[in-house]
C-alpha cells in the first residue's frame, strides 16, 4: 500500500509510457476500471507521438476518491508531480526520468526490462543500441522505488502481451490501495484472453515482488534449438568445438564459439573448419607478437571479425533465412497466431543485376559484369522492387531454391571477390601487428564498417577503405591506434561521411 494515509481528496496521479503496439490503451483502461470498482473518480488522456519506434505514448491518469461531486483533475502529467510511473521499455523509463516525472520525494517507478530498439539505434551502421546501465542508475537515483523486472518475457511465456504483465506489476508493488482481487475482476470483465492474461499478471506481480538485479533484455528468439543432425556431422562439430580448447588461449575462446557457430550456421561444417584453421594461422601470428603480454586480443578480435567477413550477407544467405521453419515459427509467436487464424507473409525483395551475377559461378558472373550492355539490359528485367508472399509455395519454392545454392557457394563470384577481400584485409592486419599491435587489433576492427549487400555494402566498403587510406600516414605514431578507431567511430555513425572526410583531412595535417 501507499507508505501514508490517502486523504479524501487527494489525487492519485500515475504516468504510463509505452510503445506502439505494446496495450498502453488497454493497461490505462484497467487503471481506470480498477479504480472505479474501489470507489474512486478516474479520468485519462494520452499524448501520442511518433518519434521513435512506432510512435512513444504518454497515457495519464488521475484518481481521486468519489464523494458524489464532479473533480476537476488535470490533463498532463508535470514534472515533479507523479506518484506513480509505469514504463513497458526500458528507455521510455528513461524518459520519464529526463521528463521531471520520476522524483525522489514521491514517485514509484515501475519498468520492463526489455527492450524495444528505436529507429535510430537501428540505422547506425555498427551497434547504435543505447547503453542501459546510465538509465537503471539514474532511475534508482532519480525514484523514491525503483522496481523493474523483465515484465515482457513474463507476459511472452504467458501467452499474453506486456500490458498483462505490467498491470500485475502495479498490483505487486502495493502502491495503490486496492485489494489484488479487484485487479482480477478488472481483467476478467475484458471477456478476451482473460486465462492468459491472468497468468501473466499474477507473473508479473510475482517478479516484480522478488525482482532480479536489472539488466536491460534485447528482444530475441526464445531459447535456442540443441544441435542436431547426422552423426558424422554433430562429430564434426563436436570435434571442432574441442579444437577451441586445445588450440586457442581461454581469453578468446568465447568469440571463437560464437564465430564458429556463425560461420557453419552460414555455409556447413567443412566452413567452420576453414575458420578454425584460419584462426589458428593468425593466433601464431599473435604469439609471435607478444600477445600473450596483450591478452591475445589480436587472436580474439579476429576471431569476431573474421566469422563476420566469412559469413558475409549474399542472396543465397538472404533466401535462406526467409524460407527456415524457425522464422516462420517466431512470426507466429510475435504476430500471437492461433489455430483459428490465418497468417500472411509479404517480402520485399529488389536483387540488382549484380547481386544476381554473384550467385553465378564465378565465371559466368564476370562475363556478365565485363559486358556494360548486357548488364544493363538483363538489370532492366532483375531489378525491380517485388512484393511476394513465401506463405503461399508460388514465392516460397522458388526463395527454398536459392536459399540450398549454398551447397555451391564457394564456386560463386560473390565468394570470390569477398575471400580476396579478406585475403587482402589479413595480410594488412598482419604486417601491421608486427609493427604496433594496437594498431594491428585496429585494424582488425575495422571490418566493423561492411555489412549487408547490394547499395548497404558497397557504402559500408567505401568507409572502409577512407578509413584504412589513414593508415601510412598514422603508422609509426604514439596514438596511432587511438586514431584508427576514432576514425572507425566516426565512420559508423556519419552516414554522410562529412565527419570522416573531415578528421582525414585532418590527420594528413598531423
Amino acid at each position: 500500500m501507499l507508505d501514508r494515509t490517502v486523504q479524501a481528496d487527494e489525487v492519485i496521479k500515475i504516468a504510463v509510457l509505452a510503445v506502439g503496439g505494446q496495450g498502453g490503451g488497454v493497461i490505462t483502461s484497467w487503471i481506470i476500471d480498477v479504480a472505479e470498482r474501489n470507489g474512486y473518480y478516474a479520468q485519462s488522456t494520452s499524448v501520442p507521438g511518433v518519434a521513435q519506434r512506432t510512435g512513444a505514448t504518454i497515457y495519464y491518469v488521475e484518481m481521486v476518491r468519489d464523494t458524489g461531486s464532479t473533480p476537476i483533475l488535470s490533463l498532463m502529467p508535470s514534472p515533479g508531480d507523479v506518484d506513480i510511473v509505469l514504463a513497458a521499455e526500458l528507455m521510455e523509463a528513461g524518459r520519464a526520468v529526463q521528463r521531471g516525472f520520476v522524483t525522489p520525494d514521491r514517485t514509484t517507478l515501475i519498468t520492463s526490462t526489455g527492450r524495444t530498439l528505436a529507429v535510430f539505434e537501428k540505422i547506425v551502421p555498427g551497434s547504435g543500441i543505447g547503453d542501459p546501465e546510465p538509465i537503471l542508475a539514474a532511475a534508482n537515483v532519480a525514484a523514491r522505488r525503483f522496481l523493474a523486472a523483465d515484465l515482457d518475457t513474463a507476459a511472452r511465456d504467458n501467452g499474453s502481451v506486456i500490458s498483462a504483465s505490467l498491470f500485475g506489476a502495479l498490483a505487486g508493488s502495493d502502491t495503490l490501495p486496492f485489494p489484488i482481487e479487484t485487479y482480477e475482476e478488472t481483467i476478467r470483465a475484458g471477456g478476451r484472453g482473460v486465462e492468459a492474461s491472468l497468468k501473466a499478471f499474477h507473473a508479473g506481480a510475482a517478479s516484480i515482488k522478488a525482482p532480479e538485479a536489472p539488466s536491460a533484455r534485447l528482444d530475441d528468439a526464445a531459447g535456442e534449438a540443441a544441435i542436431a543432425g547426422p552423426a558424422a556431422q554433430t562429430k564434426a562439430w563436436a570435434d571442432l568445438n574441442a579444437r577451441i580448447d586445445t588450440e586457442f588461449p581461454a581469453s578468446a575462446r568465447d568469440m571463437l564459439r560464437a564465430g564458429l557457430k556463425k560461420v557453419v550456421d552460414f555455409q556447413d561444417v567443412a566452413y567452420g573448419t576453414a575458420y578454425l584453421d584460419r584462426l589458428r594461422e593468425l593466433h601464431v601470428v599473435d604469439i609471435e607478437t607478444s600477445g600473450a603480454k596483450r591478452d591475445f586480443a589480436f587472436t580474439e578480435q579476429a576471431a569476431k571479425y573474421v566469422a563476420n567477413a566469412m559469413a558475409y550477407d549474399d542472396v543465397i544467405r538472404v533466401a535462406d533465412l526467409k524460407t527456415r521453419g524457425t522464422r516462420m515459427k517466431r512470426i507466429e509467436r510475435e504476430m500471437d497466431v492461433g489455430d483459428d487464424h490465418v497468417m500472411h507473409v509479404t517480402e520485399f525483395m529488389h536483387p540488382g543485376i549484380e547481386e544476381v551475377c554473384g550467385t553465378m559461378p564465378a565465371g559466368m558472373g564476370r562475363f556478365i559484369l565485363a559486358r556494360p550492355g548486357l548488364t544493363r539490359t538483363l538489370d532492366r528485367f532483375v531489378n525491380k522492387g517485388r512484393r511476394v508472399r513465401t506463405d503461399q509455395v508460388r514465392w516460397f519454392l522458388p526463395l527454398y531454391f536459392v536459399g540450398g545454392l549454398r551447397r555451391i557457394r564457394r564456386r560463386s563470384l560473390r565468394h570470390q571477390i569477398e575471400t580476396a577481400h579478406m585475403e587482402e584485409w589479413l595480410e594488412l592486419a598482419c604486417e601491421t601487428v608486427a609493427k604496433d599491435y594496437a594498431l594491428g587489433v585496429a585494424v582488425l576492427r575495422c571490418r566493423r564498417l561492411i555489412k549487408g549487400y547490394s547499395d548497404t555494402h558497397r557504402r559500408g566498403q567505401s568507409k572502409f577503405d577512407k578509413v584504412l587510406s589513414a593508415l601510412p600516414t598514422l603508422e609509426g605514431r604514439d596514438d596511432a591506434a587511438e586514431w584508427l578507431n576514432r576514425l572507425i567511430e566516426m565512420a559508423l555513425k556519419d552516414e554522410q561521411g562529412d565527419m570522416l572526410d573531415g578528421a582525414l583531412k585532418t590527420i594528413e595535417t598531423l
